[in-house]
């Protein structure tokens, strides 16, 4: 699905790996936002990435040495293809659409098709957009890759679109498309049984579903303009607020002409160059490898604090998204431990925590991993508790150094998976401990000085 009125500028460049260093930089790609294609000698796509500018992007394959996996790919590299869009959200788009296409297998090496994020709208009075993956699809009767959905599909989901590389990017390039097509999560009243306007409904984030203010008809109408955008036709999707902006001129309903005009100056004027993160500057891996969960996945951190044994609490912090969520914070106060015993008093936090997750599962959603402040006695009992209650989570200890940089994180290091994993996001770990940390010492601190 290739956006209207652009072109594929195509760029044969021999073998790449006789070029000289720097040489990428020459390539005659521009300093614009766009999708790249890599073809071998056969003339087989072998790779498909986005950027936010193609010369950079593309330039940093060559004008530095690489480790044996880059080299692997490069060297196969007989020609480069490239599209150029407008903004960077477009290449967003556009880089998905293309590996549904095409299947490039070293895109499908670095994540394989149960792991990829998917774009899907759900087929209901009012459809709700919503992130799932390519694993969580397939319960449902849909293959990762596939291009039209089954006759029972269709009745569940209006539409799916994917695989997307990166989960940051797509959910922050919904946060800006939001602003322009707004949607609602939430329930109309006849349902909830609440006529209250939700969070979204107060900063416009929510056309008024949960309030009844917009009817099924007028809502689908928003739900196909996601969808038009989503199949990469952003141009199509101004040309017709363009005409709806004039046509509601002219019918002198001046209010409804100002809100498609603002939505015209938003989707020309999306700021969208934050959208392309540190993720997608991750090469592509030559074997099949894959993160065993999702790094922007729900990661929980746990932490115990007190003096001697005394005013003793737990606590547990949770980072979605790679950030603090606050609101699905706990904290716990010591019931079962006397005295100074950090590895029982965290055995308790945690069973405590994992018989609320049965009892109120929605509530107490599994996190992707455990991170516990503490060496191998906290993190071996922690295993002990997962493995008696049936319940796989990989668990990540963080032993405190002397600084930040002298932390070790304790694993089961036979595990290769866990160690990519570990390594990826020991800095997320970090900050998610530290977090943990202080929020026990607070609550530690308010229980003290009660006493």
């Amino acid at each position: 699905m290739i956006p209207e009125r652009v072109k594929i500028q195509r760029h044969a460049i021999g073998n790449p790996l006789q070029l000289p260093l720097g040489k990428g930089e020459g390539l005659g790609l521009p300093d614009a936002s766009g999708v790249y294609l890599y073809f071998d000698e056969y003339d087989q796509i072998l790779y498909i990435g986005k950027a936010t500018s193609l010369k950079k992007r593309v330039g940093s394959y060559f004008n530095k040495a690489h480790n044996s996996r880059i080299a692997e790919l490069v060297s196969k590299i007989a020609r480069i293809d490239y599209i150029q869009t407008s903004t960077v959200i477009e290449a967003l788009v556009l880089e998905a659409n293309q590996i549904k296409e095409h299947k490039p297998p070293y895109n499908i090496m670095l994540k394989d098709g149960k792991s990829f994020l998917y774009l899907v709208i759900t087929n209901e009075d009012f459809p709700k957009p919503i992130l799932l993956r390519g694993h969580e699809l397939e319960r449902e009767g849909v293959r990762p890759f596939q291009k039209e959905l089954s006759i029972k599909a269709k009745k569940k989901y209006m539409a799916v679109y994917g695989p997307y590389t990166s989960g940051v990017s797509l959910k922050r390039a919904l946060d800006l498309i939001r602003k322009v097509i707004p949607w609602s999560t939430c329930e109309p009243p006849e349902i909830s049984g609440k006529q209250r306007p939700c969070f979204d409904a107060h900063i416009k984030r929510c056309p008024g579903v949960c309030t009844g203010k917009i009817d099924k008809r007028t809502y689908r109408k928003y739900m196909k303009q996601l969808i038009t955008f989503f199949e990469g036709g952003r141009a199509r999707l101004l040309a017709q607020l363009k005409r709806e902006m004039k046509k509601y001129a002219k019918e002198e309903r001046f209010e409804m002409a100002e809100i498609a005009r603002r939505k015209v100056f938003a989707l020309e004027h999306i700021q969208d160059i934050a959208l392309i993160t540190k993720e997608d500057f991750e090469l592509p891996y030559s074997a099949p490898q894959e993160f065993m969960f999702d790094l922007d996945g729900r990661i929980e951190a746990y932490d115990i604090s007190n003096i001697s044994g005394t005013s003793s609490v737990g606590s547990m912090v949770v980072f979605e998204d790679g950030q603090p969520v606050k609101s699905k914070y706990r904290k716990f106060k010591i019931k079962t431990v006397d005295g100074p015993n950090d590895v029982a008093m965290m055995e308790e936090v945690i069973r405590r925590r994992l018989n609320r997750a049965k009892s109120a599962p929605k509530a107490w959603e599994l996190p992707q991993v455990m991170i516990i402040d503490g060496g191998k006695p906290q993190v071996n009992r922690v295993k002990l508790i997962l493995k008696e209650m049936n319940i796989d989570i990989p668990v990540i200890g963080i032993a405190k150094g002397f600084d930040r940089k002298q932390d070790r994180l304790v694993f089961d290091r036979t595990n290769i998976e866990l160690s990519r994993v570990a390594a990826a996001g020991k800095e997320l770990f970090q900050k998610a401990r530290d977090e943990a940390h202080r929020f026990a010492v607070a609550y530690h601190r308010k229980l003290r000085s009660k006493r």
